[in-house]
């Protein structure tokens, strides 16, 4: 039997609630089982995993954002991004894309977003396993539908009174925000993900940048964590890692706002998407997006050489 209980989120605006959970104790039988082991694998290496790796753009996995909970699982954490619950939403309404999307839809897309790579094919055996996995941590919980976003009821609660909540503290940044910025970075976040934001290989992430070789090390200008009002509602959740909410409303805004104001891939969903003769169908009415770092600066009335006082984000 699933434990579930609900603690208080003092960090996001008053009062929320949070699910504590854990996936279940044993897992199905059979080729279910095997799906649900392979997806648990998947997110857990994806960048590395045989049947991810070449569609991984950067050196990020599943995990990185859809953290581990006590029970060590990926996607079991308390804060946003939790799974728990998340499969119990879909088929949910997606604004971005302006259709009703899958679970398999919203975590291919996820590829080419926050991993900067390339969607799997519906149905393929990590397309599959991925659903297969999330589903599974949802096990004997009921099934409610969004239909305003792709959001399990643990996040709806979280996530976009977060953004929402973000928003106007975001729009009033300026360079001395940026500022502050680093220097809650370098005494919060450094010591995890460096000091020029290149992750600890095997242990923690990188955030932005390029390796020597000259590839992109994070998330690019389309994912979610690029928008610094949806990326300051994640970590005030989750960040410093087991210290969610210890930071202070504004710290994680001028945090986010040095993170995101750093080199990173551009993103152009015609670039992203695979031949239309090998994609399958593509479940979107959105076919033409573009971000860049100055964009999603911009879409705040934010000018980035004025935030970062230099002009050297093109």
């Amino acid at each position: 039997m699933r434990r579930i209980s609900k603690l208080i989120l003092g960090c996001i605006i008053g009062a929320s609630y949070m699910w504590a959970g854990s996936a279940p104790e044993k897992y199905p039988e059979g080729e279910v089982g095997r799906l649900v082991k392979l997806g648990e694998e998947i997110v857990s290496n994806t960048s590395t995993h045989p049947l991810t790796k070449d569609l991984v753009g950067n050196k990020l996995s599943c995990v990185n954002c859809h953290l581990r909970g006590d029970d060590g699982k990926p996607g079991t954490g308390d804060g946003i991004s939790s799974w728990i619950g998340t499969a119990t939403a879909f088929p949910a309404w997606s604004g971005r894309e302006k259709t009703v999307q899958t679970l398999q839809n919203r975590s291919n897309n996820c590829f080419m977003r926050s991993m900067n790579g390339k969607r799997p094919i519906i149905d393929s055996e990590a397309s599959l396993a991925i659903a297969t996995y999330i589903t599974w941590l949802s096990s004997g919980l009921p099934i409610k539908m969004n239909e305003k976003g792709p959001w399990s009821p643990h996040n709806t609660k979280l996530y976009p009174k977060g953004v929402k909540h973000f928003n106007p503290i975001v729009k009033k940044a300026t360079h001395a925000n940026y500022i502050a910025g680093k220097s809650v970075y370098e005494s919060k976040c450094a010591s995890c993900h460096g000091l020029n934001g290149e992750g600890l290989e095997g242990s923690f992430p990188p955030l932005w940048g390029k390796n020597d070789k000259g590839e992109w090390l994070a998330y690019n200008t389309g994912a979610g964590m690029s928008k610094l009002d949806k990326a300051s509602a994640w970590v005030k959740s989750n960040m410093p890692l087991g210290e969610g909410g210890s930071l202070s409303d504004q710290e994680v805004a001028d945090v986010v706002l040095y993170m995101n104001a750093q080199p990173r891939a551009d993103f152009d969903l015609q670039k992203m998407l695979l031949p239309r003769e090998e994609m399958g169908i593509y479940n979107a009415k959105v076919l033409e997006e573009k971000h860049t770092v100055r964009s999603n600066f911009k879409a705040f009335g934010l000018d980035i050489d004025e935030i970062r006082g230099d002009k050297l984000i093109k």
